[in-house]
C-alpha cells in the first residue's frame, strides 16, 4: 500500500485496495500529507470498533476539492479529515456546514451522508482539551498571542478563543488586511475579549508576545527541514505556555527556542488527538476512542 495516495488513485477501487484486506473509507487530505499521524491515531479506533474500513492519507492539489468528494463518495467514502491548505475549500464544497463550523469559518471533518456532503469543524473544541491536556490550564484565562491566523486551522482557534472568552487575543499574520473580516467575527462571537491583529514585522510584536501568557503557533513555520523559529527569541521569556499545532517534528524550531528560555512547551500531538476523538464521534457517533487512539500516539 503507498504512503500516500493522490487524486488520480481516486479513479478506482482497484487503484485503492489492490492487496488489502479492508476498503479504504476514511482518509485524510492536505497537501502535504505525507507526515500524517491520522492513520497511526484512526485505523487503530477503526480496528477496535470492529469496523470494516482503512483510513488513509490523500494528496490534492487546491482546485481538486469538489471533484475528489465526488469521487469518493461514488467508492463509498464514510468521509475524511481535511488539513492545510483545504479546510476552507472543503467548506465552500460541502452542501451542509454544521453552525459550529460556520462560526469557526473552515471544515476540517467532511461525512458524506447518503444525501448530503456534510462539514464540521473540531479544531476548535479540541483545542480547548488540548491546552487543558498539555498545560493544566483552563483556556478563557489566558491572554494568547496567535502566529498564523489567516489560516483555516488558525481562525478556527481564533474564533474558539473568543467563543471561551480570552481576556485578550492577539492575531499576527503575514498580511493584517486579511485579518479584518476575521476581527469582525471575533468581535461578534466574543463581545468581551479584546482582539488586535498585527503583523510579524510589527515593532511591537515582541512586547506583545511577552505580555501574553499562551503563545501559539498555526503556520507551517517548522514543518521543513531547514526552517527557523517563526519568531525570535526577544519574544519569548521563562513561564510561557507555547503551543505549536505542528506535531512531527515533535519539537520545532520554536518549541527549541521557547525551550531554552525555560518556557512549558506542547506539540500538536494532544490537538490531533482531541480532534481526530471528535471526528470519529462526528462519523461513528456511539464510539468513545479516546483511550485507543491516545495508546495508538504514545506506542
Amino acid at each position: 500500500m503507498p504512503d500516500v495516495f493522490t487524486f488520480d488513485d481516486l479513479l478506482s477501487r482497484d487503484r485503492l485496495d489492490a492487496g488489502e484486506s479492508k476498503p479504504a473509507r476514511l482518509a485524510v487530505i492536505g497537501q502535504p500529507v505525507a507526515h500524517s499521524a491520522s492513520p497511526r491515531l484512526h485505523q487503530p479506533a477503526l480496528d477496535s470498533s470492529e469496523i470494516d474500513a482503512r483510513y488513509i492519507r490523500i494528496e490534492l492539489a487546491p482546485g481538486q476539492i469538489a471533484e475528489a468528494f465526488s469521487r469518493m463518495r461514488a467508492l463509498g467514502f464514510i468521509g475524511c479529515n481535511v488539513t492545510v491548505p483545504h479546510k476552507f475549500e472543503a467548506m465552500a464544497t460541502c452542501d451542509d456546514v454544521h453552525p459550529d463550523a460556520m462560526a469557526l469559518g473552515a471544515v476540517n471533518t467532511v461525512r458524506f451522508d447518503p444525501d448530503r456532503t456534510r462539514g464540521f469543524n473540531t479544531d476548535g473544541p479540541g483545542f480547548v482539551r488540548a491546552i487543558s491536556d498539555a498545560f493544566d490550564q483552563p483556556l478563557p484565562t489566558l491572554d494568547i498571542i496567535l502566529l498564523g491566523a489567516g489560516g483555516g486551522a488558525g481562525q478556527a482557534i481564533a474564533a474558539q478563543c473568543a467563543l471561551q472568552g480570552v481576556p485578550r487575543l492577539i492575531l499576527v499574520n503575514r498580511s493584517t488586511e486579511k485579518l479584518a473580516p476575521l476581527v469582525n467575527r471575533l468581535a461578534a462571537l466574543g463581545p468581551s475579549t479584546e482582539v488586535l491583529a498585527i503583523g510579524f514585522d510589527d515593532p511591537e510584536l515582541s512586547s506583545h508576545c511577552l505580555l501574553s501568557d499562551l503563545v501559539i503557533n498555526t503556520t507551517s513555520v517548522g514543518l521543513k527541514p531547514g526552517d527557523t523559529s517563526v519568531i525570535p527569541a526577544s519574544c519569548l521569556r521563562a513561564g510561557h505556555l507555547v503551543y505549536d499545532t505542528i506535531y512531527q517534528p515533535a519539537i520545532t524550531p520554536l518549541l527549541a527556542l521557547a525551550q531554552s528560555q525555560n518556557a512549558k512547551t506542547a506539540n500538536g500531538l494532544s490537538l490531533l488527538l482531541h480532534q481526530g476523538v471528535l471526528a470519529f464521534q462526528h462519523w461513528f457517533p456511539t464510539t468513545d476512542p479516546l483511550q485507543i487512539m491516545r495508546k495508538a500516539l504514545e506506542s
